[in-house]
């Protein structure tokens, strides 16, 4: 069974996951811890609970989820997968950051990349990935089908949707993705976003306003 953490790091109030099982093996999705508070703060849980992270995901590379990449890899020698078509958005981190007043450690780049398609495993435990362009050019959204729950990053929050404005992104694509990658997951299925509670397929089927 799949244990899910969240923090909320850094300026932009991320949400950080760490998701573990009774193997002791974890996955951390989105590392966003920005100061020392913020990385003492997930080193701690990850010691007091005696896990051993083995993969790092990020669902897209807009800076606000990957601050802390470059940290999980000094500690536990992890490099970031992803979709491909994110490289360029992480790779144009350096460029804009010091404009907006931001402090960034420069990211490893994946040995893997992820597929539109497929899965990732860790412990007793799979992620299935789920494609849903349009906040940014190839996100991925990871879904645990046994448990039935869905790390979202920036695609569908409660009552509302990922920008479009930002480089990368499309406002109809992101609406498809919504409708015909996520909205055919169950009713029930309980979505973890980047930002923000949690919420479900089927409350946003019903009350969200961008999705009539």
């Amino acid at each position: 069974m799949i244990n899910i953490k969240q923090f909320t790091f850094n300026p932009f109030q991320e949400n950080t996951y760490v998701l573990y099982d009774e193997s002791g093996e974890c996955v951390i999705i989105d590392p966003g811890m920005y100061d020392g508070a913020e990385q003492n703060e997930l080193v701690s849980f990850i010691k007091g609970n005696n896990l051993s992270p083995v993969l790092l995901l990020n669902t897209h590379c807009h800076i606000d989820h990957v601050f802390g990449n470059k940290f999980v890899f000094d500690q536990w020698a992890l490099k970031p997968q992803f979709n491909k078509g994110e490289l360029l958005v992480l790779q144009a981190i350096p460029g804009y950051a010091p404009q907006r007043g931001l402090k960034y450690e420069l990211s490893p780049e994946p040995e893997v990349f992820l597929g539109e398609t497929g899965s990732v495993t860790f412990g007793n435990s799979t992620l299935e990935l789920i494609f849903a362009p349009g906040h940014s050019p190839a996100h991925l959204c990871f879904y645990a089908r046994e448990q039935n729950f869905l790390i979202g990053g920036d695609v569908l929050f409660y009552n509302s949707i990922g920008r479009t404005d930002l480089p990368g992104g499309n406002h109809e694509q992101l609406i498809n993705s919504i409708k015909q990658n996520l909205f055919v997951l169950p009713d029930d299925c309980k979505v973890y976003p980047g930002h923000g509670p949690a919420t479900s397929i089927g409350f946003e089927k019903l009350s969200n306003p961008y999705l009539r």
